[in-house]
């Protein structure tokens, strides 16, 4: 969440900049609140003061005597005071931090100012895109001709947008899993086996909640969710907790299923693998200092960037605009993969750097050189989503007579596996 306190003194620069991520939103109510609070927070100081004066008059009053009498009756009204300051301070802190679980971060100055996905700037292109003497088949029609891919079972084990994988294709997934987790351990990431549920508080801290639940699988009545990405568990393990700065950067990498209702998506992607309920990824997180967070950001997006490299795949990176970066992020660039198939590059990883937006609602900090508590920045990225990168194998690698011939990367996974038929 955003600083209370830089929210109240620059009202007009954080309305600002958050409208040029388009969104409109008052903030008078909240320095009026926070004014309030100030007030709270002086009256109950004030009457705690009184009531330590009253105290020692009090010890050293005669028992007897009428000034002890008045004395005690002042305690009991500076009693009522402190407790009343209280009990309300309690109710405003609650409301301010309530209406700032609602207020998106602010982009940095480095962000390119757009109202949508139209104005993101693409930032370079790597590899050529194959170029077939046939007419590339998508995912779905390769799989489906394989064997490899059951939408329809898989429907009926569930429901749409649920995708039985079989044989050399659920091969294939895991391999997918096993190769990213290594790359991610060789570039310094400590493998992670995170609960795959998740409370309510974590899912707030990464910013899931309370904006978009109606995206989220919930369990017990909203108590727990099914973890819509391994960002959530991974970010939350050192909730409420100070860290030694001598082990910034940190860096996690896990694998998840991740499970996502995609509430309001419906109608876009309905076929095949790109927009699941439920897929698989590999993520990686830092937690790193502030003073490092822009080139830690740079250097996790290179580490996403050469998955893609490894097996061969083509892609972009692009730098996303005001307008299409994600509610908790300051800036965020995006790597799209080449689909033959579909004729376009679509979204495979999404980078973020968030600044110190999710560890204020987590509640991470760490002790900088002088011994005082900051908040360090958080980044994220998937490197990569297992769904995708096993599309844009399945239509990058095709051949004219329908066989997938395994990237080089993945066949010592797959037992020295050459080609899907």
């Amino acid at each position: 969440m955003l600083d209370l306190k830089f929210v109240c003194d620059n009202p007009e620069a954080v309305r600002a900049a958050l409208a040029t991520r388009g969104a409109s939103i008052d903030l008078s109510n909240i320095v009026e609140v926070s004014r309030r609070r100030k007030e709270l927070i002086q009256s109950y100081e004030e009457a705690r003061s009184a009531q330590n004066r009253a105290s020692e008059s009090m010890q050293k009053a005669d028992k007897k005597s009428p000034e002890f009498a008045a004395l005690r009756d002042e305690m009991r009204g500076l009693s009522e005071r402190a407790k009343s300051a209280e009990t309300e301070l309690r109710v405003v802190e609650e409301a301010l931090r309530e209406q700032l679980l609602y207020i998106p971060n602010i982009p940095r100055d480095s962000v390119p100012r757009g109202a949508d996905a139209a104005q993101n700037v693409e930032v370079k292109r790597w590899g050529e895109a194959p170029a077939f003497d046939f007419k590339a088949l998508t995912h779905d029609d390769l799989g489906t001709r394989l064997g490899i891919l059951d939408f329809e079972r898989g429907a009926k084990l569930a429901q749409s947008r649920f995708t039985l994988v079989r044989g050399a294709g659920a091969r294939m997934e895991r391999a997918l899993i096993n190769f990213m987790l290594d790359h991610a351990r060789e570039c310094g990431y400590e493998e992670t086996l995170p609960p795959f549920i998740v409370n309510r508080r974590a899912m707030i801290g990464t910013g899931q909640l309370p904006k978009f639940e109606d995206d989220a699988f919930a369990l017990e009545n909203g108590a727990l969710f099914l973890v819509p990405t391994a960002e959530v568990p991974l970010t939350n393990i050192y909730q409420d907790e100070i860290i030694d700065a001598a082990k910034l950067p940190m860096k996690l990498a896990a694998y998840t299923p991740c499970f996502r209702r995609e509430a309001g998506s419906y109608g876009k992607d309905t076929k095949g693998l790109i927009r699941q309920h439920q897929f698989n990824k590999v993520e990686m997180v830092k937690i790193v200092t502030p003073e490092t967070s822009v080139e830690e950001h740079e250097a996790l997006t290179r580490d996403a960037e050469a998955v893609l490299e490894k097996l061969g795949l083509p892609y972009r990176r692009m730098h996303l605009c005001t307008g299409d970066i994600g509610f908790s992020a300051a800036e965020c660039f995006d790597l799209d993969v080449w689909l033959p198939g579909q004729g376009e590059y679509r979204e495979i990883s999404s980078c973020s750097n968030f600044g110190d937006y999710q560890a204020r609602r987590i509640g991470i900090r760490f002790r900088d050189g002088k011994g005082k508590p900051r908040f360090p920045h958080t980044i994220n990225g998937s490197a990569l989503a297992v769904g995708r990168t096993l599309v844009a194998v399945l239509e990058n690698y095709q051949t004219k007579d329908g066989k997938i011939r395994v990237p080089g990367a993945l066949q010592t996974y797959m037992g020295g596996a050459t080609v899907i038929e």
